[in-house]
């Protein structure tokens, strides 16, 4: 990384009051036989979801451990994306017509991206369907990894028998849980997204920031909030949530906040958003704001924060608001049920009517509130921050065979 008197890179030792010297040491060990490795990191946008949430700090972490990190993010015309955004959907058990014609584009975008984008690095990660391809039109100098961060537990079958063979090009799929296994010839690992501690959206916020950040929208703090914060996608069910907080506010009164942004791989968003603005009124709110102080001053002043998704590949904002000590109300599907331990660390609920009773709940036991909140935080710090992701690309990147330029 080039040098700087007057910026420096959050680095593993920054996590030790977290995670513990002796997991430092570990994590810089790993790291020693890597140094000046070239990593190439693939998806579809540089802002919006949390892919490119996750990919912002960890390119980064992995440069301050001397890695030579780099992030691309493909082009493509609106077709191109409204495609792929019915392929996500069809991945996550949505219907497809999967036409000729969308089969040409999809490939041809592709193609030109692998024509613009010299890729040629020791390690090369793809991430989700969008660029999978590019492993077919790239001269591979070392493994190339496929990163599937949806919910494959009921993928639409013709889509994934078309996708399968791509996927049996690249070296390693990863996966986020072992639930989304499939059958392939690539070896599989599964590796559960992280949360950077440093960043904006997380770090610690004194009580005046988050009221100066809440004043700044016009966000009332009189009555309880109950937030969900999330991409406007209909997997992540935002109309089952209003309809929950409408149910609850008739036994406890509280103001509800829809905080969302339209990723730019994403043409359904606003289409989401726009049907959403039926429901707005005094207490309940929705915005569209890129910002991420605004998020984490929501997660924090909540007092509940829902997730209510129909599919989620992992759902980062569970792991988010918890690390803030708020208790979170999750959809029971995915990756949200490896973060919470129903009744522990927080709730998973199947259905509108059971997400307004947990609301109601929460709402009127305080001391509820603060145990689930203390032990979702205690649960991220031991298993969810960005070190531990760190470490699993370290494992995969050593264990690839030493011979595999011979071999390629």
């Amino acid at each position: 990384m080039p040098p700087s008197s007057e910026h420096r890179l959050v680095r593993v030792e920054d996590y030790a009051p977290f995670i513990g010297e002796e997991a430092v040491e570990r994590i810089l060990d790993k790291a020693r036989p890597l140094q000046d490795l070239r990593v190439a990191h693939v998806n579809s946008t540089y802002y919006g979801g949390g892919v490119a949430e996750l990919l912002s700090p960890l390119t980064l972490l992995m440069n301050s451990v001397g890695l030579l990190t780099e992030w691309r993010a493909i082009q493509g015309p609106s077709d191109f994306f409204s495609i792929t955004k019915k392929m996500h959907n069809a991945l996550q058990g949505g219907c497809l017509r999967f036409t000729r014609m969308k089969r040409r584009i999809y490939e041809e975008v592709v193609y030109q991206n692998a024509v613009r984008n010299l890729l040629d690095h020791d390690r090369v990660i793809v991430h989700d369907p969008q660029p999978l391809p590019l492993v077919r039109h790239s001269r591979k100098r070392g493994p190339w990894i496929w990163r599937c961060h949806v919910d494959l537990s009921q993928p639409l079958p013709e889509l994934w028998d078309y996708l399968r063979p791509y996927v049996e090009d690249y070296d390693a799929a990863v996966f986020s849980v072992p639930e989304y296994a499939q059958s392939l010839k690539t070896p599989q690992r599964f590796f559960m997204p992280a949360i950077d501690p440093f960043c904006i959206k997380n770090r610690d916020l004194t009580e005046a920031e988050i009221d100066e950040r809440l004043a700044r929208y016009c966000i009332p703090t009189d009555l309880p909030l109950v937030v969900q914060v999330s991409r406007f996608d209909r997997w992540k069910d935002p109309e089952g949530v209003v309809r929950a907080f409408l149910l609850a506010r008739r036994e406890v009164p509280c103001t509800l906040v829809l905080l969302g942004n339209i990723a730019n791989d994403d043409p359904e968003g606003q289409e989401v958003y726009e049907a959403l603005l039926k429901h707005q009124e005094e207490r309940v709110i929705l915005l569209i704001r890129e910002d991420t102080a605004l998020v984490n001053a929501l997660q924090r002043r909540a007092a509940v924060v829902v997730q209510k998704s129909l599919r989620e590949g992992f759902g980062l904002t569970v792991a988010e608001a918890m690390w803030k000590g708020t208790p979170v109300i999750g959809g029971n599907v995915g990756g949200i049920r490896h973060q919470i331990q129903n009744g522990h660390n927080g709730f998973l609920v199947d259905s509108v009517e059971q997400c307004a009773e947990r609301i109601v709940q929460l709402l009127k036991d305080p001391r509820l509130r603060e145990r689930l909140g203390q032990r979702g935080r205690e649960s991220v710090k031991r298993h969810f921050l960005l070190t531990r992701y760190l470490e699993q690309y370290l494992d995969l990147f050593a264990g690839f065979e030493a011979r595999y330029l011979l071999k390629h």
